[in-house]
């Protein structure tokens, strides 16, 4: 019997048998605990080690209260299950907030993305980050109403607060500027037949951007344009634009895509990127910078929000007061894409700083 095989099944009443000691005697020793002769504790020690006896890690966080461990879920569509590595800016926001989390000494739990928060409330979770909640979301309220501190969108902290104890903590974008800059620069670049792409979902961010860009529409007397997706995935995506490149001069799209999946799908039909169609598309993908031409985008900024995120549900795991919510501007990169031709090289509108709410 090699070593690891000896140690995996080593227990606490082992050690008690092998030391000639109680259980309670042994648990005393090992977690310098109780009232014991300094060699009876060392003689347990001195048995525990021999025998290859590890503590377990989570018995004891779980004795302590937490576990230190914290749930991830998406929320964008709760009818439709679907994976974070299917979509750049989940596989972004998900890698930095594990990053984030280590660094506070917290592990990462990704919770399904379908479904009502209260079948996860036997996980042993010291808090959770709900990103993108549908309106009235029952897993912003489901965890909250439970004790387990929240952090996501102020809207959905607002409809549950009244039913809870505790408020949440949030990380927000103000949606609706950030469309209006991008249908001002499509504007300026002599746009006047902007169509979009947006998902079929209550999310805050889609349902504010859909707002925004309906507004603006109203505002200049021009017919929306507009295609809603039923679900996730790049096809999806692609067959929405298929259904509106015929009678529009710009594409934005608010949901996430291939760039260059999303220029081959416009050439197909005939259609020219920037020469008669201007494109500006939501998503972290890394090739928009290196298509033909470079793609504009606008960036949510998944680094930074899992970063604030982390730090807001660790602060309210732990008891600390800080800061309730953390408000940022939407990065806006714009390239070759949303250029008309003729009006000179491309501007880059950064991020603004990082502002408490």
């Amino acid at each position: 019997m090699n070593q690891s095989d000896r140690s995996a099944r080593v227990r606490l009443v082992d050690v008690a048998r092998a030391a000639g000691v109680s259980k309670t005697t042994v648990s005393d020793a090992l977690n310098g605990t109780g009232r014991l002769p300094a060699a009876t504790r060392e003689h347990v020690q001195r048995v525990a080690r021999s025998l290859g006896y590890r503590p377990n890690a989570t018995a004891r966080l779980l004795r302590a209260g937490h576990t230190r461990l914290i749930g991830v879920a998406a929320r964008e569509h709760v009818e439709t299950p679907w994976v974070y590595a299917e979509l750049a800016y989940f596989v972004q926001l998900v890698t930095a907030t594990t990053r984030a989390a280590l660094v506070h000494g917290y592990g990462v739990v990704l919770l399904p993305t379908t479904g009502p928060g209260d079948c996860w409330l036997d996980m042993p979770l010291d808090g959770v980050f709900v990103v993108d909640p549908v309106e009235g979301d029952p897993m912003v309220g489901d965890f909250l109403a439970a004790g387990v501190p929240v952090v996501s969108d102020r809207r959905a902290l607002k409809e549950v607060a009244s039913g809870t104890k505790e408020a949440g903590r949030w990380v927000d974008f103000d949606y609706g500027s950030a469309a209006r800059q991008v249908l001002d620069h499509l504007e300026d670049a002599g746009a006047e037949r902007v169509a979009v792409v947006a998902a079929a979902t209550t999310a805050c961010f889609h349902q504010q951007s859909v707002d925004a860009y309906l507004d603006w529409c109203a505002e200049r007397g021009r017919e929306p344009r507009i295609a809603y997706l039923q679900g996730p995935g790049i096809q999806n995506v692609l067959d929405a634009v298929e259904g509106l490149i015929d009678d529009a001069d710009a594409l934005f799209t608010l949901v996430e895509g291939s760039p260059a999946l999303l220029l081959d799908t416009i050439r197909k039909f005939g259609r020219s990127v920037p020469d008669d169609l201007l494109l500006v598309c939501t998503t972290e993908d890394p090739t928009a910078l290196y298509t033909d031409p470079p793609v504009s985008t606008l960036s949510y900024l998944p680094d930074e929000t899992a970063q604030a995120a982390v730090a807001l549900l660790v602060d309210s795991i732990e008891g600390r007061a800080g800061d309730h919510g953390r408000l940022f501007s939407a990065d806006f990169q714009i390239r070759a894409s949303s250029v008309a031709p003729g009006r000179g090289p491309a501007r880059r509108t950064a991020a603004s700083p990082l502002t408490p709410g």
